[in-house]
């Protein structure tokens, strides 16, 4: 495969690719502008991995088709299109181009319940723990909003009054930042933006690839 055209950003046509699936997701719609996906987010996206590797490794881009066997909603397509650095497909650093722009960051999707139990015996330890918590306190002051899966009840073998309780009641953790879709998404910034952003989430990426891993 050749290697993709320099990032040059992500086209309007993107957004308005995404918002018009939104409303006719299907697979009719999907083959008939499969050429617009193609120009105007995947080569994109592609050439954006590239241009990121050499700092943080190879990507994974994310199908476009959902998994529809266990799902109420049998829409064909995600209105997203996704990629990840890292290891396998639950940990590492993310980014997205959606109907609503750019948001990247990092984190831990929970691959297993061992994986979360790793997760919260890191946390419940008083020097890992801590060292999550500046972490965190960090990413919140860079206006990073924590997402993940959480339980409203205290988890199993810890106690209310924990000092690291909200953090405890994540099954998994990621951060992210929504960009949105300023002037800047159509240009090279775009890239600069990305790099940053990956930039800010690695201690979190270090801490978890050490203390949670992947199965």
């Amino acid at each position: 495969m050749s290697p993709p055209n320099p990032f040059a950003g992500f086209p309007p046509g993107a957004l308005s690719f995404y918002a018009e699936l939104e409303e006719h997701n299907s697979r009719d719609w999907w083959l008939a502008h499969k050429a617009a996906y193609d120009r105007d987010v995947r080569e994109p996206m592609l050439a954006l991995l590239d241009a990121l590797e050499d700092e943080f490794g190879p990507a994974k881009l994310f199908r476009p088709n959902r998994d529809v066997r266990f799902s109420a909603d049998k829409s064909p397509y995600k209105t997203h299109q996704g990629a990840l650095v890292g290891t396998g497909t639950v940990l590492g650093y993310y980014v997205q181009v959606s109907a609503d722009g750019l948001r990247a960051g990092g984190g831990f999707r929970a691959a297993s319940p061992a994986t979360t139990q790793r997760f919260r015996a890191a946390v419940d330890a008083p020097a890992s723990g801590t060292t999550l918590e500046r972490v965190l306190t960090a990413l919140d002051a860079e206006g990073f909003e924590q997402l993940g899966e959480r339980v409203r009840t205290t988890p199993r073998g810890y106690t209310a009054d924990h000092p690291r309780i909200e953090t405890l009641r994540h099954k998994e953790l990621m951060v992210v930042r929504d960009h949105g879709a300023p002037d800047w998404l159509a240009t090279t910034e775009a890239l600069d933006r990305v790099r940053d952003t990956w930039r800010t989430v690695r201690p979190l990426h270090e801490w978890v690839s050490e203390h949670v891993g992947a199965d």
